[in-house]
């Protein structure tokens, strides 16, 4: 639980959250730890608990602590949509995203890292906003993006959800692989020093 990451992106708006979810129901897992010395993120997670509790009632959400590879498997084999709000451009290789694809969970992410590769608007997942966008502007984009498209999908179009699971787990697992990965490392970074 880092800064980067902006958990609370989709909180910042809470009138408009419980709206939505008023008419299109949803429920938000957020999980996470912060390092022992970043108070940064020990305070996003005591902003995520005082958001949660504000909102009991409204809106089903559960911070689960503790995040391990054991809890991860749960998530990316358990959610429906896997979202990511970093802060471009510090991403990083973003394996989660692609282990829920490869379980048949679609993404809602910002255009940073991995994502800009895997993104087939529509087909693996969504976007938030466009590349280059403003950060500031990302909030906004998440609830246009959430309200006018993914929840829409889920809820009144069943088999077009299953398009969109199925276009994650063949679109993104037919290219990021670890073969992939080992391939252009050793093309990429080995070889090309060595040569």
């Amino acid at each position: 639980m880092t800064g980067c990451k902006r958990p609370h992106l989709l909180l910042d708006d809470p009138d408009r959250l419980v709206a939505m979810a008023r008419r299109q129901p949803l429920q938000v897992v957020f999980a996470g730890k912060g390092h022992p010395r970043d108070d940064g993120g020990k305070e996003l997670i005591a902003r995520l608990y005082a958001a949660i509790q504000r909102l009991r009632g409204a809106v089903p959400i559960a911070f689960l602590p503790g995040y391990d590879i054991a809890l991860a498997r749960k998530l990316v084999s358990g959610a429906d949509l896997w979202l990511n709000t970093s802060q471009p451009p510090l991403e990083a290789s973003g394996t989660s995203g692609m282990k829920a694809a490869l379980n048949g969970v679609p993404s809602l992410s910002v255009l940073d890292g991995w994502w800009v590769e895997g993104c087939i608007e529509g087909v693996t997942g969504w976007t938030i906003g466009t590349e280059g966008d403003a950060p500031e502007t990302h909030g906004k984009a998440l609830f246009d993006k959430l309200e006018g498209t993914v929840l829409p999908l889920f809820h009144r179009d069943p088999t077009g959800w299953t398009r969109v699971m199925n276009g994650a787990i063949s679109k993104v697992g037919a290219v990021f692989t670890s073969h992939r990965m080992m391939r252009r490392y050793a093309a990429e970074a080995y070889l090309s020093c060595a040569g």
